[in-house]
């Protein structure tokens, strides 16, 4: 009888199985993954695993039959490899339970086919969503119980490397989704100078901003935060953007867009329906018409020095499908400045319990007065970083800054 096999000594085998796989480069086509973990897997921790080799079967389209790719490893390469089907009994269990080990004197094995494929027994796992198979040639006197911890372990690197593959594939278009509702620049409007900047935790995230030309004569002006980050957030992002673009599109009123974009939350099937959003309207002459739903409100610096929070508004968009909202007015005169923001600003700590907070930003801004709206958002993310030299960040963080030019930069 063999000694047991504890659970470190699988442990170990899957973390060199995982390393392996590491440093193959993402492919379009996961057929040509599945071939190259097999190599590395092979290649790295094979005498590890009692496997030599084998070869990588792909389901035929449209079909129930499995057609042999390519052989790897030891295994030698076959002229007219013969299809498996999936009636065939150790390709059902395989598909049925994810792994199959029948020894060469199984009577559900059919000699003719293990002989044209040189297998001693019949050892495979199902990776792939059943789109692959892959069978191995298990190195001789590896008893039952060892070989099917070594298609277990296969198994599991096989599908985490696919399932990062697939997740990855995700993410890249998340980025490129991501990339083309985020503002490529800074509009030009007037005697207004505007700009913003946006730093997601992760690869993609959860904060939102826009500029939106209405007319010649009205700019749209949103920041919005989906509760969370990464992933999920990132795809929240893009209903939030395509349902303020939907409702702006029919002419809405600024309260009935933000109504509306409430509903569209409340009725997504995504995992996040808690989006804060702040939305406004500015007009040449420095009129801001806006409705905060349950965002940090941005503040007003006036170029006396005195601020107002922008509150009017209502609850956060998506947890109840009937809120209400209203309206908040302010008029920006020349060296005027609205600041937008996202909690990753204010309430970004050192580790502690002491957040940057609404003082810190108001008082960095105002010592920026002046400076160009581009250099003001580029000058908060570096204080916002300084405050957390010793921390790390713990959600996105955007800012956009709007601020009226006075008439000796505007004639400069």
């Amino acid at each position: 009888m063999s000694d047991p096999i504890l659970l470190s000594d699988i442990g170990s085998l899957i973390d060199g199985a995982e390393k392996a796989v590491e440093s193959i480069p993402h492919h379009e086509d996961i057929g040509i993954t599945v071939v190259e973990s097999a190599e590395a897997i092979t290649a790295r921790v094979g005498d590890r695993l009692g496997v030599s080799g084998g070869r990588v079967y792909r389901r035929e389209e449209h079909g129930s039959s499995f057609l042999l790719v390519r052989s790897f490893g030891d295994a030698p390469e076959i002229d007219d490899p013969p299809r498996l089907d999936r009636s065939y009994p150790p390709v059902n269990q395989c598909l049925n339970h994810g792994v199959v080990y029948m020894s060469a004197d199984d009577p559900s094995l059919d000699p003719e086919i293990e002989a044209a494929l040189g297998a001693e027994n019949f050892a495979a796992i199902a990776v792939g969503e059943e789109e692959y198979l892959v069978a191995f040639d298990l190195h001789s006197g590896r008893d039952r119980e060892a070989s099917l911890v070594s298609l277990g372990v296969l198994r599991h690197s096989f599908n985490q490397k696919i399932r990062q593959e697939r997740f990855d594939d995700v993410l890249r278009q998340a980025r490129k989704i991501q990339a083309s509702i985020l503002p490529r620049r800074s509009p030009s409007y007037g005697d207004f100078d505007i700009a913003g900047l946006s730093v997601p935790l992760e690869t993609v995230g959860g904060d939102y901003y826009d500029y939106i030309a209405l007319s010649d004569k009205i700019l749209g002006l949103a920041v919005a935060d989906v509760s969370g980050h990464g992933l999920p957030a990132a795809l929240q992002v893009r209903d939030v953007y395509m349902g303020l673009h939907m409702g702006l599109g029919r002419e809405y009123k600024i309260v009935r867009t933000m109504e509306r974009l409430n509903q569209i939350i409340h009725q997504s099937s995504l995992t996040s329906r808690f989006v804060s959003m702040f939305y406004g309207e500015l007009e040449r002459n420095g009129n801001f018409l806006y409705v905060n739903a349950g965002h940090p409100p941005p503040f007003y610096l006036s170029a006396a020095g005195e601020v107002t929070l922008l509150r009017s508004g209502g609850l956060v968009l998506g947890p109840v499908p009937d809120a209400t909202y209203e309206r908040g007015f302010v008029s920006l005169a020349p060296g005027d400045m609205i600041v937008m923001y996202t909690d990753g600003i204010v309430e970004a700590s050192c580790g502690d319990d002491e957040e940057y907070g609404v003082d810190r930003l108001i008082d960095a801004v105002r010592g920026l007065r002046g400076q160009p709206a581009q250099d003001v958002c580029a000058a908060v993310f570096a204080a916002v970083s300084g405050f957390c030299a010793h921390g790390h960040a713990s959600d996105d963080r955007t800012v956009v800054v709007v601020q009226r030019r006075e008439a000796t930069s505007v004639a400069s």
